[in-house]
C-alpha cells in the first residue's frame, strides 16, 4: 500500500481479527448453542440437470430458490458439499446483477460478453439481434442508471438468451416486464432448450411453469419435497398452499382465455357444495390457465 504502517493493519485485520472471530465463535459454540437454533437456507439438495433440460423451480418466498440459483452462479459458494458443472453459464438473478450503472447498454453488452469468454468479433456479430430482441434501441447508448426496472430487464435477458453460454439461470425477474415481452421471453427460452441449452427457471408464474418446463423441483423450508412432471406438482403445490383459503363462489369466465377452436365457451362457474380448489383444475383443464383461475378464486 506504499507504507510499513498500513501494510502492517492491513494483515492485522485481514488474519488476527478474522482469527478472534472465529475463535469467539467457536467458543459460542461449545458453550451450549443447540445446532438446531441454527437456520439451513439449503440442506441435503442432491440434483443432476441433464443437457437440454428446462428445470422449473417453485416454492414459497423463503424456500431457497434463489440461495439455490446464487449458489450455482458462484454468486455464493455452499457451506458444504460441492456443485459440477459442463458448460459456461449466464444468470438473470436479480435486478441489477451484472450489469454496471455507469455503464451504457451497449458497453454493458460487451462487458457480458467479455466475463463468458466471448471476444469482441463474436459479440459484434450477435449485438444486432441483441439489441432488437430488448426493444431498448432508442436508448442503447444511455447509462443503464437511467433505465426503468422494465428496460433493465428487456436488456439483461436479451443479452443472457443471446450470449453462448451453455446454461441459463433465470430468477423472478421476468415479471418485471411487460406481457408482451413475457411471451416473447418464454418463447426465446423453448428456443434455448430447443438447441440443446440448459435452462433453470424461478417463477411464481405457474401458468409459465407448466407450458415451458419439462420437470419440476418443488422446494420446501431448504430441502427438495419433491420433483416430477409439471402440471402435476403444480396441481399439489396449489391445493396444499391454498385450500384453507375462502374464494367467491362464482367466477365470471368471459375474459380470461380458454384453449380450444372457441366452438364451445365457458362463460360463468357457479361452485356447489364442496371447496375444494382440485374442482376448478378439473374444469381448468391442461392448457396453463392454473394461475388465471387462481387470481380469480382469491383475488
Amino acid at each position: 500500500s506504499g507504507t510499513l504502517r498500513n501494510d502492517l493493519t492491513i494483515w492485522w485485520n485481514k488474519v488476527v481479527k478474522r482469527d478472534k472471530l472465529k475463535l469467539q465463535h467457536l467458543n459460542n459454540y461449545s458453550n451450549g448453542i443447540n445446532k438446531n437454533e441454527f437456520k439451513w437456507a439449503l440442506k441435503d439438495i442432491n440434483l443432476s440437470i441433464e443437457k437440454g433440460t428446462i428445470l422449473g423451480i417453485i416454492g414459497k418466498n423463503g424456500a431457497g430458490k434463489s440461495t439455490l440459483l446464487k449458489i450455482l452462479s458462484r454468486i455464493t459458494a455452499p457451506t458444504s458439499g460441492t456443485v459440477r458443472m459442463n458448460g459456461s453459464i449466464s444468470s438473470l438473478l436479480e435486478i441489477g446483477t451484472g450489469f454496471h450503472g455507469e455503464l451504457s447498454g451497449r458497453e454493458n453488452i460487451y462487458l457480458n460478453g467479455a466475463i463468458l469468454g466471448m471476444n469482441k468479433k463474436e459479440i459484434d456479430n450477435k449485438l444486432d439481434s441483441i439489441v432488437e430482441f430488448s426493444g431498448v434501441e432508442r436508448y442503447i447508448d444511455t447509462p443503464v442508471k437511467r433505465y426503468s426496472s422494465g428496460m433493465y430487464v428487456r436488456l439483461a435477458f436479451a443479452v443472457a438468451a443471446h450470449l453462448d453460454s451453455n446454461i441459463l439461470l433465470i430468477d423472478e425477474v421476468l415479471a418485471v416486464g411487460d406481457i408482451e415481452f413475457q411471451r416473447k421471453c418464454l418463447d426465446k427460452m423453448g428456443q434455448i432448450a430447443g438447441g440443446g441449452r440448459t435452462i433453470l427457471f424461478i417463477s411464481h408464474n405457474m401458468k409459465a411453469i407448466a407450458n415451458l418446463c419439462d420437470r419440476v423441483v418443488m422446494l420446501e423450508n431448504g430441502r427438495i419435497s419433491n420433483i416430477g412432471e409439471p402440471k402435476k406438482l403444480i396441481r399439489s403445490y396449489l391445493e396444499s398452499n391454498m385450500s384453507t383459503k375462502t374464494f367467491s363462489n362464482e367466477i365470471d369466465m368471459t375474459d380470461i382465455s380458454q384453449g380450444g377452436n372457441g366452438t364451445v365457451s365457458i362463460k360463468k362457474i357457479r361452485l356447489f357444495g364442496d371447496n375444494s380448489l382440485y374442482k376448478y383444475l378439473d374444469i381448468c383443464g391442461t392448457n396453463g390457465d392454473i394461475t388465471e383461475i387462481y387470481s380469480r378464486l382469491y383475488g
